[in-house]
């Protein structure tokens, strides 16, 4: 038996001890982090809109009751107490007995219907959830600029296993917390730990793929997991929020957030510090990059159209279509198999049509598709647009996201933390300034018009990246490349005309 333990715990080490080389394992390890974080993201979107109306209609209600009946109680009990007859000569006999059930049965109806009224708490909750939601991108937005270049220093594991801690704690304060002050601090304690998964994830991705095509290939997958966490979030949410209560999805998702923190934490050891061999582009040059703010622009306008679709479509269509807890997040549903379509499609596809195209068409196809959106009379015209939608930000993504390691490949040092940062911040950005500006909109203007601003900036934005078609190289990196002393070969990158050349000694194919 001591024989076959010792085998066993050998077997484990090699595996292990393979694994930390592999970069399949750490591909599954991003992959599951990303899907956890946006289910966690995504989740909340059915359920915290008619939580909270619930939780402050029944508020309301409350007082208005208490309001209404203690004044007529007292003068009740006053008049009762000099002549209770006095009290009825006022109401004819007649009328007396037959008013009373009907005022019962209109009272009742409004409470048992599921289709609220458009009055001012039902559009108050459209600043309430926006601010909500935006918190975690606000939060993520703040955080990012540290992470960062702290990347660079100290490696990208241990920013991972801390993005996991953060996140599993926020889960479990979603899951007990009662009132707006909690649910707000656990969606704010959410973005920190965002941030330390997906710019610790994408550097790391970068780092071990060194290949342009590869690398696209990698990342394309890592956000096939953002996308399965968009995609199943929703439906999950609303389906048990339904049929179970609130605190349900929070714990289920609680414990495979267990279950990914063992796996980072036997594979990747978080305890080790590895730095980066060389000193990185400082963020603020990285910055300054015009070729690096139109990517950023586009991952943040293409995604500021579904952050503004977000708090403000479940309240229009409990205004509008008297839809139920269900079907709130079952509306996002075509919009994320879309974007886990488009970002399996487009991993490969765009370096071979031009990253720069893909990123084209999709911002003009996020436009048109979100101009669509309020003509839905009910659940099923929501379904072209909202997967349109999707798709389209899947091409966004899946372009953009590669672009920004190859500039820096081409124009800087080949550090990815601190690019990737700037990545997240652009997302960030779209998921704060989104839901937060989109609710006030929603809430002043109204929901169509909404729509139409998003939809025209992202037309307008569209043109932008055509200047990303064949970026120029930066003059000390050219130099270094066309060393004379260095053998070369030519890697292309497909945006139609342009490569950059890389020297034989730096195989891209690793080993696994």
């Amino acid at each position: 038996m001591g024989l076959f333990d010792a085998f066993r715990d050998v077997g484990l080490l090699a595996w292990l001890r393979e694994g930390r080389q592999s970069r399949r394992l750490i591909l599954l390890i991003v992959f599951i982090a990303l899907l956890l974080d946006n289910m966690l993201l995504t989740v909340v979107v059915p359920i915290i809109p008619s939580y909270l109306y619930t939780v402050d209609d029944a508020a309301s209600n409350a007082v208005r009751k208490n309001s209404s009946s203690s004044p007529s109680g007292t003068f009740q009990t006053i008049v009762s107490l000099y002549d209770n007859t006095t009290r009825l000569t006022n109401i004819s006999p007649q009328f007396n007995t037959p008013t009373m059930p009907p005022t019962t049965t209109v009272t009742s109806a409004p409470n048992a219907s599921n289709c609220p009224k458009a009055d001012d708490q039902l559009l108050n909750e459209n600043v309430k959830v926006g601010l909500l939601f935006a918190s975690k991108a606000t939060v993520q937005l703040i955080t990012n600029p540290f992470i960062g270049p702290l990347t660079n220093r100290i490696g990208y594991q241990i920013p991972m296993f801390a993005g996991f801690c953060i996140m599993f704690l926020s889960t479990i304060m979603f899951a007990f917390s009662s009132s707006y002050t909690l649910l707000f601090l656990a969606r704010s304690m959410q973005g920190v730990g965002s941030s330390c998964s997906s710019v610790a994830g994408m550097g790391m991705l970068a780092s071990v793929y060194t290949d342009d095509e590869e690398r696209g290939n990698a990342i394309g997958i890592a956000l096939g997991g953002l996308a399965m966490g968009v995609l199943v979030g929703p439906p999950f949410g609303s389906v048990m929020y339904e049929f179970v209560g609130k605190t349900a999805p929070f714990l289920i998702l609680a414990v495979l957030a267990v279950l990914d923190g063992a796996l980072q934490l036997f594979v990747l050891q978080p305890s080790k510090v590895e730095p980066e061999s060389q000193k990185g582009t400082s963020l603020m040059t990285l910055m300054k990059d015009p070729y690096i703010l139109i990517a950023a622009g586009s991952i943040c306008f293409a995604n500021m159209a579904i952050a503004m679709l977000e708090p403000a479509l479940p309240i229009w269509m409990m205004e509008t279509m008297c839809a139920r807890k269900w079907q709130l997040g079952v509306a996002f549903l075509p919009a994320s198999v879309s974007y886990l379509i488009g970002t399996n499609i487009f991993a490969v596809l765009a370096n071979k049509m031009g990253r720069w195209l893909c990123a084209l068409i999709g911002m003009l196809l996020v436009g048109i598709s979100i101009l669509c959106v309020p003509f839905a009379k009910d659940i099923y015209g929501l379904i072209l647009p909202n997967f349109g939608v999707g798709f389209a930000i899947g091409m966004v993504d899946s372009s953009m996201m590669p672009i920004m390691g190859y500039l820096v490949d081409l124009r800087h040092i080949s550090v990815y933390g601190s690019v990737y940062a700037i990545a997240d911040v652009a997302f960030c950005m779209g998921f704060a300034f989104g839901p937060s500006a989109g609710g006030a909109i929603a809430r002043s203007i109204g929901f169509p018009w909404l729509m139409t601003i998003i939809g025209i900036v992202d037309i307008l934005f569209a043109p932008l990246c055509f200047f990303l078609r064949s970026p120029p190289a930066n003059e000390e990196k050219m130099a270094i490349l066309m060393d004379s002393n260095c053998s070369m070969r030519t890697r292309s990158y497909s945006t139609q005309g342009s490569s950059y050349q890389m020297g034989d000694d730096m195989d891209p194919d690793s080993p696994e």
